[in-house]
């Protein structure tokens, strides 16, 4: 693909963090690194004071952290090509839009704009839910560059997206793949386990296994050169991915699973990953 790799900035460390790893993946990908900043001058009702000076103010801020960015990108990633844009739109907005001209979508955890106690900001969580790419968010420590991917898998349309990205960006980082399954998430287990009679978990767990087998067959024969590892376990599935976050490089899931409600345009299990994740979370969709 030769869509850009496109990353959202606001000056803020985690905007600072995100832009490296995209710098790293537009690298890894052979694409151009499209930078974008999103700020709304103020506008005023006919008969009040210009205010063209606070919007040349705060053009010029946007500016200079578009051309910081640009240094940055130059250390990490000097052969990448940059591109730059300010626009003047709400960020939900524009990068919403933007995100149908990219191959993927690159945020921080949580911007300037955010409180101190929330974990993931506003921005990155409506966008997982209404991009129109693959959105990566990242977050916590920097991971080793051996450490494996991680995908979760749960047999719906979009696990199947998830599990296209995933493969690829373990092919691209020559890394193994982990597939995650979990086989257990029903909220009424609890009286499962008082009634034990009422279920056989061995022969559940039997065919769960060979659901994901089923599922990885066909891509394990195209990326033959990625080593594929199975994870079958009973448990919840964002407890489950949010474990296997600590010891992986990047985590990559579906916007929605098989158990989501209809209207939910973002699941249970992304919404949880791109809070508590250790490491980079991509939701794709």
């Amino acid at each position: 693909m030769t869509l850009p790799v496109t990353v959202g900035i606001d000056g803020s460390g985690a905007a600072e963090r995100a832009l490296g790893w995209a710098a790293a993946e537009a690298e890894l990908r052979h694409v151009s690194l499209d930078i974008v900043h999103a700020a709304q001058l103020v506008t005023v009702p006919p008969g009040v004071p210009p205010t063209t000076s606070m919007n040349a103010a705060l053009a010029a801020q946007c500016r200079k952290w578009l051309d910081e960015a640009v240094t940055v990108v130059k250390e990490v990633a000097p052969e990448v090509r940059v591109t730059t844009e300010l626009i003047d739109d709400g960020v939900l907005d524009a990068l919403t839009r933007r995100s149908s001209q990219a191959q993927l979508l690159v945020l921080g955890s949580r911007g300037i704009g955010g409180f101190a106690e929330l974990l993931a900001g506003s921005v990155a969580v409506a966008l997982c839910a209404h991009a129109r790419c693959p959105v990566a968010v990242v977050r916590g420590a920097i991971p080793s560059p051996d450490a494996p991917v991680v995908v979760g898998i749960d047999g719906s349309p979009t696990s199947d997206a998830a599990l296209a990205f995933a493969m690829n960006e373990a092919s691209l980082r020559s890394v193994p793949l982990v597939a995650y399954h979990s086989w257990s998430d029903t909220s009424h287990e609890p009286g499962m386990q008082r009634q034990p009679f009422v279920l056989d978990w061995s022969a559940i767990r039997e065919a769960e296994e060979g659901v994901l087998t089923e599922r990885l067959a066909g891509w394990q024969q195209r990326y033959r050169e990625v080593e594929v590892r199975h994870v079958v376990e009973r448990n919840r599935p964002a407890h489950g991915l949010i474990r296997q976050s600590a010891s992986a490089q990047l985590v990559v899931v579906g916007s929605r699973g098989r158990g989501g409600l209809a209207g939910m345009l973002l699941g249970s299990t992304s919404h949880a990953l791109i809070h508590h994740a250790a490491c980079p979370v991509v939701v794709a969709r």
